[in-house]
């Protein structure tokens, strides 16, 4: 019996719960990578990049092509770049939401007496 789909979409969300692997699919939304440009834009080891990587291989949000010895990735559907798209929005609105409140916590306080 196949898992429920909100089952399904925790394992996603789990996938994406990782500073580097967000990093990493935030590169490849701009264009296809090699190995050698995401370790120097991740500032990480390789063998570390390289876990991370192959969980994103595992949920299918990159591929991988060898050429040479580089190997370069890229992402399996624009629509992982869209998603990083509506996740950065939602956070925008969200710390812009936070900041009203503390600003006019802040005002008030250094108005009052």
């Amino acid at each position: 019996m196949a898992a429920p789909l909100y089952q399904l979409k925790a394992e996603f969300f789990k996938t994406l719960g990782h500073p580097v692997r967000i990093r990493v699919l935030e590169l490849l939304s701009q264009r296809e990578h090699a190995v050698a440009e995401m370790l120097r834009d991740t500032g990480v080891e390789a063998a570390y990049l390289s876990q991370q990587l192959a969980v994103l291989r595992r949920a299918n949000l990159v591929v991988a092509r060898r050429e040479g010895v580089a190997v370069h990735y890229r992402l399996t559907s624009p629509r992982v770049a869209e998603l990083l798209l509506v996740a950065r929005s939602i956070l925008s609105g969200v710390h812009a939401g936070q900041a009203e409140p503390l600003a006019d916590l802040r005002s008030r306080s250094s108005s009052t007496p």
